[in-house]
């Protein structure tokens, strides 16, 4: 079953080292278990990330985008999703930069649907 295509993602919230903030739309799309986006807005240019399906449809993802700086930056996350009660899906992510400070976070990610 292909839990996350064509799926269309805004951010909730984020730590403060985090890039991605309500502007930035994350467009999703799965073949199997592959999992792949686009994303952009705010301080984020252009940005791509790929993810495998693991257990309880998690997503583990590296991801990389070009924001309003120049600066190319990238990182791995892992993503857990939960079902709302509206049938949309909310993703908790635990993230780690692997350019620039190398710092961590956590940010949730809700489906859109417009």
């Amino acid at each position: 079953m292909a839990l996350y295509d064509n799926k269309i993602f805004a951010s909730t919230s984020n730590t403060s080292n985090g890039e991605v903030s309500s502007a930035t739309r994350f467009y999703y799309h799965q073949t199997d278990s592959i999992v792949w986006a686009e994303y952009s807005g705010g301080s984020i240019v252009k940005g791509s990330l790929i993810a495998a399906v693991k257990e309880n449809n998690c997503l583990e993802m590296r991801y990389h985008h070009i924001n309003t700086d120049g600066e190319i930056m990238a990182g791995k996350c892992f993503s857990t999703p939960e079902v709302l009660s509206d049938g949309r899906l909310r993703m908790h992510e635990k993230w780690e930069w692997v350019t620039g400070d190398k710092s961590s976070g956590e940010s949730v990610i809700e489906e859109v649907r417009d």
